[in-house]
């Protein structure tokens, strides 16, 4: 029997269950931890800011700072192909979406 991929919304209640054994403290804590998470890839630069995700970083309360700083275009590129050869190396089973990115889904 094949199993059933559920709908995205039940797939992340399912995930998210385990919030419903945590006090308060600890919600705040793992908020605190969400947001530095958040803001860490945020405040990257150069190389380490892959991608640009202002709908992630419009979740946190402080505004995001307007001086994103990227590398050369050459640099970039080879800095995107190295992204993808890692990808290849450590999940070289994951599904391909072979969309270009402004396609519709």
């Amino acid at each position: 029997m094949t199993p059933t991929k559920l709908p995205t919304s039940k797939r992340m209640m399912a995930v998210d269950d385990d919030l419903n054994a945590l006090d308060r403290d600890q919600l705040i804590a793992e908020v605190r931890k969400l947001r530095r998470g958040i803001r860490a890839h945020r405040d990257s630069s150069g190389h380490e800011l892959c991608w640009h995700h202002p709908t992630l970083w419009g979740l946190l309360p402080d505004p995001t700072p307007p001086d994103i700083a990227v590398p050369p275009w050459p640099k970039f590129m080879r800095g995107c192909v190295a992204y993808r050869q890692s990808l290849e190396a450590e999940q070289h089973n994951a599904a391909v979406h072979d969309h270009e990115h402004d396609e519709p889904r």
